[in-house]
C-alpha cells in the first residue's frame, strides 16, 4: 500500500517549477531573528511604565504580570540547550509561582523568595547573554541588541538581589523620602542602574553592611562588563581589518 504524503501549505508541488521562497510575515520574522532586540525593547518600556503603575495593589498586579513577560522573553533569548531548559525551568517556574503569591498575599516573605529566584534567573540569563555574544567572531545585529539586553538584564537581577536584602534586613537602604519605610522596586531599580552605570546619582543609599556589600559588587559588575564588552568589540573590529587587509579577495565574505 502506497504512502500517503501531506504537503506543507504553501509548499511547491512535485513537478511545478519553484518559485520564490514564502514570505514570513516581517515582525515575526524580526522577532524570531532578533530576540535579544525585544528583550530590551519591553524592559526599556517596563522602566518607562513603572512610574504610572505606582505602588497600588492594581499596579503590583500589573508589575508581576509584566515580570512575567521579561522572564519568558529571557528564556526566549537564551540558547536553547537541553541544560538551559532544565536551568531555565528549575530557576524560571518557581519565580513564577512566587510572583503569582506576590498578587495574592501581601507577605514580604513571597516577594524575598520570588525576589530571590528572578534574581538568580536574571543572573543565569544574562551570563547566557554574554556567552551567545564572546561565542562568535562577527558582530551581528542581535548580538549588538544583546549588549544592551544584558545590562537590562544584570541591572534586574541587582535591583531583585536589593529586594531580597531589605526584607531579610530591614532598613538596608535609606532616602531622602521617607527614610524609615522599605524602598519601592522602582527605586531599587534606579539604585541598580545608577550604581551598574557608575553614574552616582541615586538618592538610595546603602546604610547596613549586607547591603552596601552587594552595592560594592554590582559596581564592580558594571565596570567590568563595560570593559570586556569594549575589549570584545574592538578584538573583533582589528581582527576583521586585518583579515580584509591580509586576504582582500575575501572581504566580502567577512561582511
Amino acid at each position: 500500500m502506497a504512502e500517503r504524503f501531506t504537503r506543507a501549505p504553501g509548499a511547491t508541488p512535485i513537478g511545478a517549477p519553484a518559485g520564490p521562497p514564502p514570505r514570513r510575515s516581517g515582525l515575526l520574522e524580526r522577532a524570531r531573528r532578533q530576540p535579544s532586540a525585544i528583550l530590551l525593547v519591553t524592559q526599556l518600556f517596563g522602566v518607562l511604565i513603572y512610574p504610572f503603575l505606582g505602588e497600588s495593589r492594581a499596579g503590583t498586579s500589573a508589575v508581576s504580570v509584566f515580570g512575567l513577560l521579561v522572564l519568558a522573553l529571557a528564556v526566549w533569548s537564551v540558547e536553547t540547550t537541553a541544560w538551559t531548559v532544565w536551568v531555565s525551568i528549575v530557576l524560571g517556574v518557581p519565580a513564577v509561582i512566587f510572583t503569582i503569591c506576590q498578587v495574592i498575599s501581601e507577605a514580604s516573605a513571597w516577594r524575598a523568595w520570588g525576589s530571590g529566584f528572578e534574581a538568580a534567573f536574571y543572573f543565569y540569563a544574562a551570563g547566557s547573554l554574554i556567552s551567545y555574544m564572546l561565542a562568535d567572531r562577527t558582530i551581528t545585529r542581535d548580538e549588538l541588541f544583546a549588549v544592551g539586553a544584558t545590562f537590562t538584564l544584570l541591572a534586574w537581577a541587582f535591583a531583585h538581589l536589593y529586594t531580597v536584602t531589605q526584607v531579610i534586613w530591614p532598613g538596608s537602604f535609606v532616602a531622602a523620602v521617607n527614610s524609615g519605610s522599605p524602598r519601592s522596586w522602582m527605586e531599587l531599580l534606579f539604585l541598580s542602574f545608577t550604581t551598574l552605570s557608575s553614574t552616582g546619582l541615586s538618592d538610595v543609599v546603602p546604610v547596613r553592611p549586607h547591603a552596601r556589600s552587594f552595592v560594592m559588587i554590582e559596581q564592580v559588575a558594571g565596570l567590568a562588563y563595560v570593559a570586556m564588552i569594549v575589549s570584545w568589540m574592538v578584538g573583533l573590529t582589528v581582527a576583521r581589518a586585518r583579515g580584509r587587509a591580509e586576504h582582500p579577495e575575501s572581504a566580502d565574505d567577512l561582511n
